[in-house]
């Protein structure tokens, strides 16, 4: 589902998405609107603009995250500005393309998140983290309580966790592990349940505030 309130560019999102072979079940520029639709076709990935006539586009990615069945949302603004990410990240966006990006590095960005990466524009990924790392270091003696008290992950789980943290994909973590695909994913999906998270922004988040997070 593509959101976005420039007619032009919208539409050509659309586009691009439908040669690539993704079924594009819906497309509107308002962010109200967006909602309600999103709740009748359930896509499973929102392309979404910050800069919505009627609704602020963090609203509409809160809105769509505490719906029953929520999709991964990739914002595609552009804007790069730090508060701007920050706040769709906190949002609960899944990822943050600027509009600069090239076609295929859009494409390839829906690809990933579809997947569930966490996926952002170079130097983005770098800000989040680090934003994350910040908000961990202002909650002194919580890592080790939590680190005390929380559910106890196999070392393969934490493996997989350190590497989702650097920002690897499924495909690299994958590679650098000998292991398929699918078992990537299974790994990361029972670490999400056993940690009651809900996506892996939030897991990078865990991660950073456990110390297992390599981020210079």
């Amino acid at each position: 589902m593509v959101v976005d309130d420039h007619p032009m560019w919208r539409e050509a999102v659309a586009r691009d998405l439908t040669e690539a072979g993704y079924e594009v079940v819906a497309a509107t520029g308002e962010g109200r609107q967006a909602l309600r639709v999103a709740a009748a076709v359930r896509p499973e990935v929102v392309v979404l603009d910050l800069r919505l006539p009627d609704l602020p586009g963090v609203e509409v990615a809160r809105g769509l995250g505490a719906s029953a069945l929520p999709p991964r949302v990739l914002v595609l603004s552009a804007s790069a500005e730090e508060a701007d990410v920050l706040e769709a990240v906190k949002a609960g966006a899944s990822g943050y393309l600027v509009k600069s990006a090239g076609r295929e590095e859009f494409l390839d960005a829906v690809r990933r998140t579809a997947e569930g990466d966490a996926v952002f524009t170079p130097g983005l990924a770098g800000l989040v983290l680090g934003e994350y790392r910040r908000l961990a270091h202002r909650r002194p003696g919580a890592q080790e309580e939590e680190q005390r008290d929380g559910p106890r992950l196999t070392e393969r789980e934490t493996e997989v966790l350190r590497m989702v943290a650097k920002g690897l994909s499924y495909r690299q973590i994958a590679e650098r592990l000998v292991l398929s695909h699918r078992t990537v994913q299974n790994h990361v999906q029972n670490t999400l349940s056993k940690l009651q998270l809900h996506n892996r922004v939030e897991l990078v988040r865990y991660a950073i505030e456990k110390g297992l997070a390599d981020l210079d």
